[in-house]
């Protein structure tokens, strides 16, 4: 799954356009590298987002093509943040 697109599943951000202008700003790491929108994510990747003074580091648990509300949390552990 892309990058952009597991980021609005998961509700790290809130919608896919938000996350691909993220990406191309340089605001979202991957395992430590900045990482494009179109980078295919796997269960184990570190993701390191900065959203204005506040940084958040997550790996991923799980991906899903489909997560409610309530299921988005599961798909990720918050490391730091």
């Amino acid at each position: 799954m892309r990058l952009d697109k597991y980021l609005k599943i998961s509700r790290l951000i809130k919608r896919r356009t938000v996350a691909n202008e993220a990406c191309d700003a340089g605001r979202v790491l991957v395992n430590g590298a900045v990482a494009r929108a179109s980078y295919s994510v796997k269960v184990g990747d570190v993701l390191e987002l900065h959203i204005g003074e506040r940084v958040l580091k997550a790996r991923i648990e799980s991906i899903n093509e489909y997560a409610k509300k309530e299921e988005a949390g599961d798909m990720y552990r918050v490391l730091e943040g």
